[in-house]
């Protein structure tokens, strides 16, 4: 019986999929360090300080309450409560991006972001985080711990396919910044500023390959919202810059003038007169207090030093003249008298 392959032919027999690498593990990697989160550490040594994480959230054993605690607490996405950091006229290091400086109340998604992770969160239940359906915090929450934990090779596998999520939210401390999750997620993919504080970075080769699939699908481009910076009087400046330039010196000396040139009422003028009338005599721009205030002048001091020294000189010319006067004294009685060797 001839087989049907001639010489040479192999039958081709169907490769199976692995089931190892088709289907992820559901225990997730941490990437960077398992300890800290990748936070920062001013941030982290206040979760691990404040009141709520360690009473508040201590109680909270499971997933499920967690998730329910950030449904309830959460109402912002920023790392400080609004207020309670002051970072104006600091600069470098100590500015408030890098988040280093002073310290404040650290915001209730941080705490609970840092709780979720002292669970040691699954697949399954990050996957059931950011597809949550009753907040949308809970969805932000899930993509943020994926940010900061997860390796940068996998994160535009986590986040594909929510680019152009429409669900809003308002990610600012005391409200006033709407976005998108589309766009929340886009910042986090090609920022590495969150507000007061620094995302994880991402390795340079990793970077270029999210940023040419970001080109790629949106060839026109992209712009996504981003998050409002802190005061900075430097931009304040740059923002207010015409209003300090001397292109506008004109237009301001000609206001000037017209508020000069502007009618008074007759009011206003007979008010003027009668305290002009009854005021007492100006003293300089002082005022009277400041001639109570005002040291001795000169003059008196050099009066009292003038009769001190013309004291001290009288003085010593008495003394000079008692001496002289003793002295002649002592040598007339020295001398005998010339009528009493007269007798003798």
């Amino acid at each position: 019986m001839h087989s049907q392959y001639g010489e040479g032919d192999e039958e081709e027999v169907p490769k199976q999929a692995n089931p190892i690498t088709t289907k992820k593990s559901n225990n997730l990697p941490i990437w960077g360090s398992e300890r800290t989160m990748n936070l920062n550490p001013l941030i982290l040594t206040n979760i691990q300080s404040s009141h709520y994480f360690k009473v508040n959230l201590y109680g909270l054993k499971t997933y499920h309450e967690v998730i329910d605690e950030i449904y309830f607490k959460v109402a912002h996405l920023e790392p400080w409560e609004k207020g309670s950091r002051k970072t104006a006229g600091q600069t470098g290091m100590c500015g408030g991006v890098r988040g280093v400086g002073a310290g404040g109340i650290v915001s209730t998604a941080y705490c609970l972001l840092y709780k979720l992770f002292t669970l040691k969160l699954t697949r399954k239940q990050l996957n059931g985080l950011i597809t949550h359906t009753d907040s949308p915090y809970i969805r932000a929450l899930g993509f943020m711990y994926i940010r900061y934990t997860q390796p940068p090779a996998d994160l535009w596998d986590w986040y594909d396919d929510y680019l152009d999520d429409p669900e809003e939210l308002d990610v600012k401390a005391g409200g006033g910044q709407v976005m998108t999750m589309g766009n929340i997620l886009k910042n986090f993919l090609i920022k590495l500023e969150w507000f007061s504080t620094l995302f994880p970075r991402i390795p340079v080769p990793i970077q270029q390959k999210i940023e040419a699939n970001m080109n790629a699908r949106y060839p026109e481009g992209i712009n996504p919202k981003q998050p409002p910076p802190r005061h900075n009087p430097d931009l304040d400046y740059e923002q207010d810059k015409p209003r300090y330039d001397r292109s506008n010196t004109k237009d301001r000396l000609s206001d000037d003038r017209r508020d000069r040139d502007r009618p008074r009422s007759a009011d206003r003028d007979r008010d003027r007169d009668r305290r002009g009338r009854h005021s007492p005599p100006d003293r300089g721009p002082y005022g009277r207090d400041h001639d109570r205030r005002r040291p001795p002048s000169r003059d008196r001091y050099g009066s009292r030093d003038r009769d001190r020294y013309g004291s001290r000189q009288s003085a010593s010319r008495d003394h000079h003249a008692h001496r002289h006067n003793g002295d002649r004294g002592r040598h007339r009685s020295r001398t005998p008298p010339r009528h009493r060797s007269r007798h003798h």
